[in-house]
């Protein structure tokens, strides 16, 4: 959110910028309430931790309508109810603009953008926010992915085919983690890769020997990606490499663990927990 809210401001020339999750986490039962919980560029802390109830003020109905939303004037406007009035008033604030963050359809989030004078707000500066919402939407879909794959380790032995799940949406990540912008989620995710091949290691004990191999990180994600059954075209494109490119990782790889094939390759890596 933080980031998001950055690149709004940079991009934008917006001076203001704040936003915040559903509270909850935008479960869909109860009413949906997002607690302001990130401020960039606020000369106060008037709207740190203000809770927007849907249809209330901009924010509210940017969740209630699933869409963005603005005002050139947001004291006088007729189009939003005034529940906050007196917290944007005291940042300042005229005119407003609003964008819900959603996820598979559900609103999750509102990012907001802000003047201190009444001017309109124009497409470039709508753009630019929706784009950021983007971002924390990415964010929060790799974490929602992250917590489904802790769930689905956390018992492999009582369902042994969670592991092949596992399997696949550890290659999944694998690939998604370059493309994250975020250093500290991408950080976060690998770890969580980490996790997973750690538990891995420890459900099927190896001798010591074979976890003494190191391999790049691009060397992993595609032996990940190669684990799940895939062609060295298909593994190219998730992870927007060039086929020959992920042929290089693959044999670079093969050599390091001494495997002659691409199945010898996932064995081995497994053994050496490099894989779940």
């Amino acid at each position: 959110m933080r980031a998001a809210l950055l690149r709004l401001r940079r991009c934008t020339g917006l001076p203001v910028a704040f936003g915040g999750l559903l509270e909850g986490g935008g479960a869909l039962e109860g009413p949906r309430r997002v607690r302001i919980g990130e401020l960039s560029g606020t000369a106060t802390r008037a709207l740190n931790g203000l809770t927007i109830s849907s249809g209330n003020g901009l924010g509210g109905k940017a969740v209630a309508l699933s869409r963005p939303c603005a005002v050139t004037d947001y004291h006088v406007s007729r189009h939003i109810s005034h529940e906050y009035d007196a917290a944007v008033a005291a940042e300042g604030l005229r005119s407003v603009l609003a964008v819900p963050v959603v996820v598979r359809r559900r609103v999750r989030g509102v990012l907001y953008g802000a003047l201190r004078a009444a001017q309109p707000l124009g497409d470039r500066a709508l753009s630019a926010a929706v784009a950021a919402a983007r971002d924390v939407e990415q964010a929060l879909l790799v974490r929602d992915e992250v917590r489904s794959l802790l769930a689905a380790a956390r018992e492999p032995v009582a369902n042994p085919g969670a592991w092949e799940e596992v399997r696949e949406a550890h290659g999944a990540l694998r690939a998604l983690a370059p493309r994250v912008t975020d250093p500290a989620l991408r950080a976060e995710l690998l770890a969580v890769c980490g996790r997973l091949e750690s538990a891995a290691t420890v459900t099927v004990p190896e001798p010591e020997h074979a976890r003494a191999v190191a391999l790049a990180p691009r060397e992993v994600d595609v032996l990940a990606c190669v684990a799940t059954g895939v062609t060295n075209a298909a593994a190219a494109e998730r992870l927007g490499l060039r086929p020959e490119t992920v042929k290089g990782y693959l044999r670079s790889a093969m050599r390091k663990l001494g495997a002659h094939t691409r199945l010898e390759a996932v064995v081995a890596a497994r053994r050496a927990g490099l894989l779940p």
